[in-house]
């Protein structure tokens, strides 16, 4: 399984309804992914979700969220090829300006490879 290191200047950002559906990705988080921004909007954002994250630190994301709170947290996601890449995230509650309706923004960065480390320590603590 091939790493993807993201460079310094990477930014990836998304947009989900409260279902996690995509709404929107920008170019860094499509070319990072694999995919097109047509293959990722309204899929779920789980489409990246790697297997070695444990479903307790999601729980944790959207119970933070849904109280409309900031969730920070460092993720592994997989790539449309089967690869991986780390992110420090930052997953913003907000609603949509017309329906009201909420919706979450996603905005990452590139992990550091001491944050990562910590991260999988504690990942492997968690189910």
């Amino acid at each position: 399984m091939q790493e993807y290191i993201l460079k310094d200047d990477d930014f990836l950002v998304s947009q989900t309804d409260d279902k996690g559906r995509i709404l929107f990705a920008n170019d860094d988080f499509c070319k990072i992914a694999g995919y097109t921004i047509e293959e990722l909007v309204n899929q779920n954002h789980n489409i990246v979700r790697h297997s070695d994250m444990p479903k307790a630190a999601f729980k944790d994301l959207w119970n933070t969220v849904r109280e409309g709170k900031i969730w920070t947290g460092y993720v592994k996601n997989k790539t449309k090829d089967n690869g991986y890449y780390w992110v420090y995230a930052t997953v913003y509650p907000m609603k949509d300006p017309i329906t009201r309706e909420p919706r979450f923004m996603s905005c990452r960065r590139k992990a550091s490879q001491k944050e990562i480390e910590a991260a999988q320590n504690l990942y492997t603590t968690l189910s």
